[in-house]
């Protein structure tokens, strides 16, 4: 019985690397179909979160079934608990990548990324892409050292937020309101992206030590 009990224990860590790996590529679709008007790509980010959701409502009954049944306690119940939290900012990534999915399909045939600013959504993009992959291997490995890392891109993610605000705000921008309300709106889903991520990290930390960061 206590091995079936460590098995589903085990179950969940690969379950959410799983949700690090759909959300990763979901915001990696998200990102191409944005900057190339790629209306296919962008259903297909839309379309697949499903799959994000389905692995969250897994480990949600899994975590409610070991808690009803099993009563962990000590490491185990922090483990559990945590899961649970990880699942929820994972899977808020996910919806994430779909509302840059949406800008992008809304959007179609034309582009929401004016020229000058392309470069700067790329950028964030890959360090999206970045954080989740040191996400995942977080939970994999259960390194609170590399978590820590994660606070770092976290930092340069908000150095372009800042950057794409400035852009928007000068005398040079001249693409109207409703293309400033897109960029608005993209900046912020990638910065709030990241912010999950270190959210994510944080709790592999708290997992590990039984310490909050900054405690």
């Amino acid at each position: 019985m206590r091995d079936a009990y460590h098995d589903e224990l085990r179950a969940l860590t690969g379950r959410l690397v799983e949700m690090t790996r759909l959300v990763r590529s979901a915001m990696s679709r998200a990102t191409t179909a944005l900057l190339d008007s790629d209306l296919p790509l962008a259903e297909s980010v839309i379309s697949r979160d499903k799959d994000v959701n389905q692995l969250c409502e897994e480990i949600e009954t899994s975590i409610f079934g070991l808690m009803a049944t099993q009563q962990p306690v000590a490491v185990d119940l922090r483990t559990v608990i945590t899961a649970l939290r990880m699942a929820a900012d994972l899977e808020r990534m996910g919806d994430l990548a779909v509302h840059v999915a949406k800008i992008a399909r809304m959007r179609h045939p034309d582009s929401a990324v004016p020229a000058e600013i392309r470069d700067s959504i790329l950028e964030m993009g890959q360090i999206a892409e970045r954080l989740v992959t040191k996400t995942g291997s977080c939970i994999l490995t259960q390194n609170a050292e590399l978590a820590q890392e994660l606070e770092q891109d976290d930092d340069h993610m908000d150095r372009l937020h800042r950057r794409l605000f400035r852009m928007l705000l000068s005398e040079s921008w001249e693409h109207g309101i409703e293309p400033a309300i897109d960029i608005t709106l993209i900046g912020r889903y990638y910065e709030r992206y990241a912010d999950h991520a270190v959210r994510v990290a944080q709790d592999v930390v708290y997992m590990v030590t039984g310490s909050r960061v900054g405690e």
